[in-house]
């Protein structure tokens, strides 16, 4: 493909990602935007409410998931995206597989997420860095069938740092430019949901999100995914210890949202737009109102 240079999206706040899934499985909304044209609408809608980018995805990545082929994959994207992107809205895709990302960007995607870091692909980081495309990298110890079982950690925080800077290491090597990586924490892959204790791993990362993004002396651009996650209808179970459903933790979303703004985070993944899009910009004063008193 031939390589058109693609700008990392900036605002002067946090920026909004909708998620669009065109799945029957996800965790949260499979099925819902599982038919292309009711995608596209779905994806139209979001930067209505304020979405700065639409997240597009073909492959549920929800515990226990399992995969689907390429051309299964890139039959449920590639119409959305090529639907989205011209009508002039910012796309990402989100992917594993460096074929459906080469298809993407050639249907007018301009952003690559990839919640295995490019582990699950080895192409990937050469096709990203051919592209010239902004690259998520997320931290991912496996796939999503068995991911709880690799949620093991002495200190969750410096771990998946160091695994971050080997994953840096790894797709700069492919020839990945640095300042077009975006890192992902992986809240929720092969992390355990708990709210207190040493496998709060989740809410650990949150409490360290600029230090996790510290590597190698540069601060960089983090992605936060926390949007209906386990640890958050645990954290507001019931009191027989039920977990609240997932569709009924999008307030504690919009809270994490906003927490994750004030902290620096460059781009909030969320299911619902408008009240997030309101966090963001209220922690966007309160960082001014702190810089300039």
């Amino acid at each position: 493909m031939t390589a058109v240079p693609r700008a990392l999206p900036s605002a002067d706040r946090c920026l909004v990602m909708g998620v669009v899934n065109v799945t029957p499985d996800s965790f949260s909304d499979g099925g819902l935007w599982y038919d292309a044209s009711a995608a596209i609408k779905h994806g139209r809608e979001l930067v209505a409410q304020g979405a700065d980018i639409v997240d597009v995805g073909g492959e549920s990545t929800r515990p226990g998931a399992q995969r689907i082929d390429a051309e299964e994959e890139l039959r449920r994207v590639i119409p959305v995206i090529r639907e989205l992107a011209r009508a002039g809205i910012v796309v990402s895709v989100d992917t594993m597989r460096a074929q459906v990302a080469e298809a993407a960007l050639e249907a007018g995607a301009i952003l690559v997420n990839d919640v295995s870091g490019g582990l699950a692909d080895p192409y990937m980081p050469r096709l990203v860095a051919r592209a010239r495309a902004p690259y998520v990298v997320m931290h991912w110890r496996g796939p999503s069938r068995d991911m709880n079982s690799r949620a093991v950690y002495a200190n969750v925080v410096r771990e998946v740092r160091a695994e971050l800077a080997q994953r840096i290491d790894a797709v700069t090597a492919e020839g990945v430019d640095p300042s077009l990586i975006v890192l992902d924490l992986g809240l929720g892959f092969s992390k355990m949901p708990d709210v207190t204790g040493p496998n709060a791993h989740n809410w650990q990362l949150l409490a360290h999100l600029r230090e996790v993004a510290h590597i190698g002396g540069q601060d960089f651009p983090v992605l936060v995914g926390a949007s209906r996650k386990r640890h958050l209808g645990r954290l507001l179970a019931a009191p027989d210890g039920s977990p609240r459903p997932f569709t009924e933790a999008d307030d504690a979303t919009v809270a994490v949202t906003a927490l994750a703004a004030a902290a620096g985070a460059w781009c909030v993944r969320v299911h619902r737009v408008p009240a997030n899009a309101d966090a963001v910009r209220v922690a966007a004063a309160w960082r001014a109102a702190t810089v300039n008193p």
